[in-house]
C-alpha cells in the first residue's frame, strides 16, 4: 500500500514507545510502518495513511510520550523514494554523485531526506536507522553534482535550524568500491 502521508514519533523510552504506539493506532485509522528500538535505548514508531488520520495519530502520539519524546516529523505529502530507501531496496545503475547527511535523530534524519529528494533531481538510496550507530541516523542520496549540492544545502539547512545536523557532504565521482560498501 502507497503512503503518501505518515508520521514518526521517536522516543527515549522503550515501555513508553510500545503505549504511545498503541495509543496512536487506537486514535486513528492508520498503518503501522514500523515500531521498534533503536540504539541507545530509544524507541520510533512510524505509522502511514491519509493525512488527517496521520494528524491525530501525531497529536496522540506526542500527547502519550509527554517528557519522554525525542523528536517528531509529519510529512503529508511525503516523496516516493522515502519508504524504500528505508527498507534498503533502492538500486540505482550511474552516480555521478553522492550526499550524505548525518543526524543526531531519525525523526530529523527521515524528514531531511524527504526534503532533499523534493528540493532536486537525486535518489534516495538509504536511510539507515540508529541501528548500531549510538542513535543517530544518516542518509544517502545520488544524482548529478549540482543536484546532490542543490538538495544537501537543503537538507543541511532545515536540520541544522534543529540543532540536530552531525554533518553532510558531497562526494563528486565516488569510488566504486565506496559505492558497494554504501548500498
Amino acid at each position: 500500500m502507497q503512503h503518501h502521508a505518515i508520521t514518526l514519533i521517536e522516543l527515549n523510552s522503550i515501555a513508553k514507545g510500545i503505549e504511545t504506539a498503541d495509543a496512536m493506532l487506537k486514535s486513528a485509522e492508520v498503518t503501522l510502518l514500523a515500531a521498534k528500538s533503536i540504539c541507545p535505548g530509544k524507541f520510533i514508531v512510524l505509522v502511514g495513511g491519509d493525512v488527517a488520520a496521520i494528524e491525530q495519530a501525531s497529536a496522540s502520539g506526542q500527547r502519550c510520550a509527554s517528557h519522554l519524546l525525542v523528536d517528531h516529523f509529519t510529512i503529508a505529502n511525503l516523496h516516493p523514494d522515502v519508504l524504500p530507501a528505508i527498507s534498503g531496496v533502492t538500486k540505482v545503475d550511474d552516480i555521478s554523485a553522492v550526499g550524505v547527511l548525518e543526524t543526531y535523530s531519525v525523526a530529523a534524519c527521515i524528514a531531511a531526506a524527504d526534503l532533499a529528494a523534493k528540493t532536486a533531481s537525486v535518489t534516495l538510496i538509504r536511510i539507515h536507522l540508529a541501528f548500531g550507530i549510538g542513535g543517530k541516523c544518516y542518509f544517502v542520496l545520488c544524482g548529478d553534482v549540482a543536484a546532490v549540492e542543490s538538495a544537501m544545502a537543503a537538507a543541511a539547512g532545515q536540520t541544522g535550524e534543529k540543532g540536530l545536523l552531525v554533518y553532510q557532504t558531497v562526494i563528486p565521482r565516488p569510488d566504486p568500491a565506496l559505492l558497494t560498501a554504501l548500498i
